[in-house]
Formats: structure tokens, sequence, C-alpha cells
């Protein structure tokens, strides 16, 4: 600030120099706000969240949807594919972001509380110190999974606050293989995560319509989009190699002498991914399946 007194009380030249500097520091925080604006989404992404929100009948008329919104690459980008879709499907659905702040270490995800605000879209930000809380309550679980249920809670119940019956969770076929190669290793059970299915007390649908996508899709979009990606700087993350990060890894390094690895992964996941289906969808999709396998007349 005495750096700009200075620059204002001098010559005309310097006085400009204030202005300009002036002008940046007041607008710092409204750059988001005066910039922003949804991003087009690359055609492949779009095409490929688009057969699996058909396939397994995630979005329907009416539906108000709650994005679980993490500020990382996968959930940006789900949230920019939301509002194309919402402008050009032919149903017509409404949808909001969330996000649990766990107030721990370096991870801060505020920055994209004066995006969404840009975005003029609907959002809850909810701070929750998760990282106390595990200290004293969280027994012999892991952190990450002591967290992901807080979250979790937090996101079913500002849904049910505000009237959403859907959430919708930014999970991509990457971390459904990891899971697959996780509960096959060390859990003895051939199960991934779910594309769509109904919470335990019946009152919300969870869907993920990231399912056939490829995390180097997202990041590609992301990086070109240039949005505003928050680290993920968890301390409890990153303080030892997790066996995700090991699945990752293997993955990665099949797929280098196997091209099409992730096409014959997702063949054998897409039977996983159908469990849970509601009852409802289940009969959509079967009977979607028998018109165009009908023959013609």
């Amino acid at each position: 600030m005495a750096l700009l007194s200075k620059l204002k009380a001098g010559t005309a030249r310097t006085s400009n120099l204030y202005f300009i500097f002036h002008y940046v520091i007041r607008s710092e925080t409204c750059i988001f706000r005066c910039m922003s604006k949804f991003a087009q989404p690359p055609k492949t992404l779009l095409r490929q969240t688009g057969r699996a929100l058909m396939d397994f009948n995630m979005i329907r008329q009416g539906d108000r949807v709650l994005l679980g919104l993490s500020g990382g690459k996968d959930s940006l980008s789900l949230l920019h594919i939301l509002h194309h879709f919402q402008k050009h499907a032919p149903i017509d659905f409404e949808f909001a972001a969330i996000t649990v702040d766990p107030m721990a270490g370096d991870f801060d995800p505020s920055p994209i509380i004066p995006y969404l605000e840009s975005l003029n879209t609907e959002y809850h930000y909810r701070r929750e110190a998760i990282m106390d809380m595990a200290r004293e309550h969280m027994g012999k679980n892991s952190y990450c999974a002591f967290c992901s249920r807080i979250k979790r809670g937090i996101i079913y119940s500002t849904a049910r606050e505000h009237n959403f019956n859907v959430i919708a969770l930014a999970q991509h076929l990457d971390d459904l293989a990891e899971s697959f190669l996780m509960s096959a290793f060390f859990g003895g059970k051939l199960k991934t995560m779910k594309a769509h299915y109904t919470n335990d007390d019946g009152d919300l649908r969870i869907i993920r319509p990231l399912v056939y996508a490829r995390e180097r899709q997202t990041s590609d979009f992301a990086r070109q989009a240039e949005l505003p990606i928050i680290a993920d700087s968890c301390p409890a993350c990153f303080s030892m190699p997790t066996q995700r990060q090991h699945m990752k890894e293997l993955l990665a390094a099949e797929e280098k002498s196997n091209k099409l690895l992730f096409k014959s992964l997702l063949s054998t996941l897409k039977p996983l991914m159908r469990e849970g289906l509601p009852d409802e969808s289940q009969a959509v999709i079967e009977e979607i399946h028998t018109v165009h396998s009908s023959p013609g007349p």
C-alpha cells in the first residue's frame, strides 16, 4: 500500500501506474466474476457422457441434480458437461454444485466460490473440520475412508435440505478400473463403483456420468479450457503411497503394451456397473434395447 501511495503522489507517469496497480489489486478477487463463462467440452467427451447418461438412464425429466465439486479436473469437467446437456438435452433438469471443505492442511477449495458465482450457478459450500473429527472418532478406518463417509453425509443432507433428488459424482473409467483391481486383489470380490444406484434410504439417486470417459480426457479438457483446478494437497492423502496409486501405475504399465486394455476392461466392468440400478431405470433401458433390436416392418 505504501508503494501505491508513492505512485499516486508522483508524476503523471507514476500516477498512471497507480491507477493500473489499483485496478489490478481491487479486481483480483473479481477476476472470475468478470471473465468466466462455461467452456465447450470436446465432442468425444460429450459423446461418451451422453451414451452413459442414456445407457444407465441417469437423468430424467424434472430431476434436480447436485454435483459433488471437489475442484479437481474431473468434477470441474463434469460441471461444464452438465451445463452443456442442460442446454441441449431433450429433457428439462436443474443442477447445482456442492463443495465440502474438510479444513485439512493446505487444501483450500475456497477459490471455487467466486468462480461459481461468475458462472451464475447455484452453489453450496460447506466447511467441516473432518481432520479433527477423524482424530477423535476414526477408529480403524483410513482417514480417506472416514473423510469420504463424512463428505457423503454432508452432500446427502444438503441435497435433502434443498430438494435435490440426484447426486452426480465425477469418477471416470480409470477410477472404476482401479476399484475393480483393488476389490479383486485385496477384497476377493468382483465389484467396482456403480454407474447409477439408489441410496440406502431410497430418497436419492447417485449417478456417475463419466464412467465411459478416460482420465486423460478430463485432464486435457481442464487444461485446454484453463479450468481453475484446486491442487489436492491434503496431508493425510499424500502421507504414504496408496493401493489406488499402485493400481493406477499397474494399469498404466500394462496399457503401454496393450492399447485396447481399457476397451476390454469396459466390457468386463459394464455388468458390474449396472448393479444396484434402480428398477424403473432398468425397465426403461430394457424397453429401449427391445425397440432397437426389434426387426423393422
